[in-house]
């Protein structure tokens, strides 16, 4: 009876120990995600591609989260009929593999479920409230949803609009007048960068290289945009 209820008690301590060790398996990426910054990573950003240069830099929060639900939403577009989709799915797949392999940032795949909710937009806002993440995307909608709903995003379309230089008015550059301007006398140009240049009097020097100079800057929706004078013209009027 005795050898009986040592035999019992062993199997049942053997038991407890296997349940134990599945549950921190199981809870590993839950308990690290506890800890440190969060940033919940949308297909667009993976696509995007841009995110892995920010994290080789070291200016992305202490961790990425990569949804797998993003990673199946991946795996299916790599699978589809449309050429150039299954061409972007397979570089954002590339994408999460050089982000695990990069030693500046800390990547977890989570494997978090959100039931219920059928759409991966809804379930990226979710995920982030739940984790109190904030959320990476280039998707215009999801950004706007986001907002709605309280979740901090980080958009780096948003971000290259406001790391463009700023020229300051009397600033000298050199720009080819593209087409013409709203006004009959404007003529406009581009930037290295792409800020857009309207410049007075450029209409008559479309194709052409000139100096301007700059007279003051504009901030608008889709960014910042300069206005200038020919640099000949400028001086003239001084």
């Amino acid at each position: 009876m005795n050898i009986e209820f040592w035999i019992q008690t062993t199997l049942l301590l053997i038991i407890l120990v296997l349940i134990y060790k599945n549950y921190l398996t199981n809870n590993k990426s839950s308990d690290s995600l506890q800890k440190g910054s969060k940033l919940v990573m949308d297909t667009s950003g993976l696509i995007d591609g841009r995110i892995l240069e920010i994290a080789r830099s070291g200016f992305t929060p202490g961790q990425l989260i990569i949804p797998q639900f993003v990673i199946k939403e991946l795996q299916l577009l790599a699978d589809g009929n449309d050429s150039h989709k299954r061409e972007r799915a397979r570089f954002g797949m590339d994408v999460v593999k050089e982000l695990q392999n990069t030693k500046s940032c800390n990547v977890i795949i989570s494997t978090q479920e959100i039931k219920d909710i059928k759409t991966t937009d809804e379930k990226l806002v979710v995920l982030a409230k739940k984790l109190g993440a904030q959320l990476y995307t280039t998707d215009y909608n999801l950004n706007k949803v986001a907002d709605i709903e309280g979740v901090t995003v980080l958009n780096v379309n948003e971000l290259a609009q406001h790391l463009r230089p700023v020229a300051l008015p009397g600033e000298l550059k050199t720009i080819k007048i593209v087409q013409k301007g709203s006004s009959r006398d404007q003529g406009v140009g581009y930037l290295d960068d792409g800020t857009m240049v309207v410049v007075e009097g450029g209409a008559r020097k479309i194709g052409k290289k000139v100096d301007i100079e700059v007279t003051r800057m504009h901030q608008t929706v889709a960014g910042k945009m300069i206005f200038a004078t020919t640099k000949n013209e400028s001086h003239s009027n001084r």
